[in-house]
């Protein structure tokens, strides 16, 4: 297993190299790809070799997680996709041997390792998925902390670099007013029993009975209705939303839904299930806005993150343009050609 700096940004460039090689070649002949045209290794850096066969297992990995097939491309399409996720190996070298005295306490690696693992189903299932990607237990605890080292060295670079003024948050505010605009919203949580679309008559009927059922319990008897959501509805995730679907405009949902909401007041709960292509709502409308733009101090947060975001993959790309810039790089792949005039 590959970090994951490696691995998602030698994807994302990659896609990147293909498309833009694509576009140049389209209308000519497609060369033959020849892996053996590739030096090895095919970069030093500080000293420290990268091999063909490092690249081209990367290389390889990032065409099967894209779904590209490496017979479908050209010479020169395979070629740009070599540069584009060589320059993110160098950049994993670089920034790790940067990174490489930062402490990471060892409850921090196990807490990091337990967090990896508790997205799998189960423990047999993590360990196929270690020994398919050639992990031992050893490599992949060296795998997670050299990650966090990497993590740890780029934070205390960025420092406050990236943080943004309340002042340019207004800024932005108040000059992208439109982004903010909004229709008639509603907020509604739901009850969902599902029906399968070719279900016969008397399963609509034994389904339409068990959402009666439920809308009696939040009616009739007064049961919460985020705990009764929680303990019947079949809609995924509903035992940790309690079926809360937030703010939706109303082209959101299919229009039985939407038409029964929005003909609701905050506080309504439906008369009757209403019934759709994915089966019975018990639905519960639980606020309402007017079309209008919402205020400042409802996106004030979320315009940070997304200015701090920005703001932070700028200064990341500065620090990276400086490590690279310091550093002893001899990259022995073919350069690049010269892009078109007036391109």
């Amino acid at each position: 297993m590959k970090s994951d700096l490696r691995r998602f940004a030698g994807l994302l460039a990659l896609a990147a190299a293909l498309t833009v090689t694509a576009v140049a070649q389209e209308g000519k002949p497609a060369p033959k790809a020849d892996d053996t045209a590739l030096p090895d290794p095919v970069a030093v850096v500080e000293g420290e070799k990268i091999s063909r066969a490092d690249l081209q297992e990367t290389f390889n990995n990032a065409l099967a997680a894209s779904g590209i097939s490496p017979d479908d491309l050209t010479a020169d399409q395979k070629m740009a996709g070599y540069r584009e996720i060589l320059d993110e190996l160098i950049v994993d070298k670089l920034v790790s041997r940067k990174a490489s005295s930062v402490e990471i306490p060892d409850a921090e690696v196990d807490a990091e390792i337990t967090r990896v693992k508790s997205q799998f189903p189960d423990e047999n299932t993590f360990k196929a998925e270690m020994s398919k990607a050639g992990e031992t237990d050893t490599s992949f605890r060296e795998t997670v902390k050299k990650m966090m080292q990497q993590q740890k060295w780029m934070e205390q670079q960025i420092g406050d670099q990236a943080k943004v003024a309340d002042d340019d948050i207004k800024k932005f505010y108040d000059e992208n007013k439109k982004e903010f605009e909004h229709p008639e919203l509603v907020r509604a949580s739901h009850i969902l029993i599902r029906v399968p679309e070719d279900a016969s008559d008397e399963v609509v009927a034994e389904k339409k009975k068990a959402a009666d059922a439920a809308l009696a319990r939040v009616t009739e008897k007064k049961e919460d209705f985020t705990a009764v959501a929680k303990e019947v509805s079949e809609e995924p995730g509903a035992k940790e939303s309690g079926g809360d679907l937030n703010f939706f405009p109303k082209d959101r949902m299919v229009p039985e839904f939407a038409d029964a909401a929005f003909a609701m007041k905050k506080g309504d709960i439906s008369k009757e299930p209403v019934r759709t292509k994915f089966g019975w709502h018990v639905i519960n409308v639980t606020d309402r806005k007017d079309a209008g733009s919402m205020p400042y101090d409802e996106v004030k947060e979320q315009v940070g993150s997304y200015l701090e975001g920005s703001k932070r993959r700028d200064v990341v790309r500065g620090i990276i343009e400086s490590v690279r810039s310091e550093a002893k790089v001899d990259n022995k792949l073919p350069a690049a050609p010269a892009a078109p005039a007036g391109s």
